[in-house]
């Protein structure tokens, strides 16, 4: 069965609003390229997919905008090509290489993971709560921005029972912003 893992940029407040951390750089950009890269495919919710899209399909034209750096291609290509499911009961389709998710979510994601390859990928605010309080996300992965936000959605408010996690891994970013991830533990 392929992991599910969840990542998302944090404040030390626990702020999880995209523009409340650190503006991108070329390390944290390659980075999250490299995250892509392990997953299989994208799990979204209806707001993290249009986000995304609006931000990163690339154009009919087959240049990429002019205010997009070079060092920020490589993560535009590759969520691009990407294959994405999208949870949404409000969207009738999606495309951008993206399928619609309908009817039961646990058994949705249940079926989605236990396809072969690497392991699923879900961002956002939404959809990871409902996918944590199914006890379906496999791993939990926050790059924690040295920033306090002071407002904005925070980190899977409302979850509805604690998660013990451990820490399977930590990198340091010369911006200050710490990776770090972690698995649930078995609890008893």
């Amino acid at each position: 069965m392929k992991p599910l893992r969840y990542s998302i940029n944090v404040t030390l407040d626990g702020c999880c609003h995209h523009e409340a951390g650190l503006p991108p750089d070329e390390e944290s950009m390659r980075y999250w390229t490299a995250e892509m890269e392990r997953a299989d495919a994208l799990l979204l919710g209806r707001v993290t997919y249009e986000m995304m899209e609006s931000a990163w399909r690339k154009p009919a034209t087959g240049t990429w905008p002019d205010w997009m750096d070079e060092w920020q291609i490589p993560f535009a290509e590759t969520i691009d090509r990407a294959k994405k499911y999208v949870v949404s009961s409000t969207l009738s389709e999606v495309d951008w290489n993206a399928d619609l998710v309908r009817g039961d979510l646990g058994q949705a994601v249940q079926r989605l993971k236990q396809e072969s390859g690497e392991g699923l990928w879900v961002g956002g605010v939404t959809l990871p709560l409902a996918l944590a309080d199914l006890g379906l996300i496999d791993e939990y992965e926050f790059l924690v921005q040295p920033v306090l936000a002071g407002h904005g959605p925070t980190l899977l408010a409302g979850l509805r029972e604690r998660i013990q996690l451990e820490l399977v891994d930590r990198h340091e970013f010369r911006s200050g912003a710490v990776a770090q991830r972690y698995r649930p533990t078995a609890q008893g």
